[in-house]
């Protein structure tokens, strides 16, 4: 099953994509809804509203595909080991894994409120080091237990399903900001897509091994030359070991997504530039199309937009340190 939301003659729809016909949830039916669900009740509702369809329903090419979701959350993990060594020299100067890395899977909390669709044009900050990032994200179901401190396990069985994530990035902005030992911030809170429909889980249950492992293949264009490819079981951690770490001490919800962090093999330029030394291919500009394409997830194509003017924010005022008024 293929959920998305979609635009048709000036008015958002949510539904479910079958053979090439956007067909539009029923009565009070929500993608939310579904998710909290959980994949089983969704699949029954999917075959449910199949079986009601009358072939009025508009064709995948007539309309203007949104975000799938709204999520409330979106943590993005660096789980390819691959990325780590070559952005790493881009990023931060320091080449090589660091040790921690191999102990968790590390994330970072990304911005849900500028959640991008297919098709849509980012909007940078002011930036000469403009990057694509080539992820898949698991979007949370109806997670065992309410979602608290799960096991691997259970941390798979609350995976819905998939959807391709590009995690826009501007690398000179980031790596100033991770001089001050936090992490990055207006550096990739400017754009996240996600797209093009959220595929259930049990469209690609063949390709997972005993370990966990989902083996779909990936690839990344710009302007329609192939820049990265690599197989998505690169990961250091299958998606259930992410989601039971990112449930520690917390929960996660229905709608949650957790992006795999960036494919190895060019899966961003700042990888190949760490790689090569200097930036080539070079940082993306206006105009420049970014096609990511993901077995049997699809293809998610973004747009680079322009920078728009912004307040200025002062630099930090010397203070005197005072302890009282």
């Amino acid at each position: 099953m293929r959920i998305a939301r979609w635009k048709h003659r000036g008015a958002e729809h949510e539904g479910i994509v079958h053979e090439g016909r956007m067909i539009a949830f029923a009565d009070d039916t929500t993608t939310a809804g579904l998710l909290e669900a959980g994949l089983d009740a969704a699949l029954a509702a999917g075959e449910r509203l199949v079986g009601a369809a009358d072939g009025s329903e508009p064709a995948l090419g007539d309309v203007r595909l949104l975000a799938p979701l709204d999520p409330p959350t979106i943590r993005d993990f660096v789980a390819f080991e691959e990325h780590v060594e070559g952005v790493s020299v881009s990023v931060d100067g320091v080449g090589g894994v660091p040790d921690s890395w191999y102990r968790y899977p590390t994330f970072y909390f990304t911005n849900p409120h500028s959640v991008l669709g297919p098709d849509e044009a980012v909007t940078p900050p002011a930036t000469e080091a403009l990057d694509f990032e080539l992820e898949v994200a698991a979007v949370i179901g109806a997670p065992p237990r309410g979602g608290v401190d799960l096991t691997a396990a259970e941390g798979a069985r609350a995976i819905f399903g998939y959807t391709i994530m590009n995690d826009w990035s501007a690398r000179d902005v980031q790596a100033r900001e991770m001089q001050v030992r936090l992490g990055p911030a207006k550096g990739k809170d400017f754009g996240t897509a996600l797209g093009p429909w959220i595929v259930s889980a049990d469209e690609v249950s063949d390709l997972i091994d005993d370990e966990g492992f989902l083996a779909l293949e990936l690839e990344a264009r710009i302007n329609g030359e192939r820049v990265g490819y690599d197989l998505l079981s690169n990961m250091g951690w299958p998606f259930g070991e992410l989601v039971a770490y990112a449930s520690r001490n917390t929960r996660v919800v229905p709608g949650d997504v957790l992006g795999s962090g960036t494919a190895g093999n060019g899966g961003c330029l700042g990888e190949l530039w760490g790689r090569h030394g200097v930036r080539t291919p070079p940082p993306l500009v206006e105009g420049d199309e970014v096609t990511l394409d993901v077995e049997r997830l699809g293809t998610l194509t973004g747009r680079v937009g322009c920078s728009r003017p912004v307040p200025d924010i002062p630099p930090a005022r010397s203070r005197p340190r005072v302890r009282t008024r």
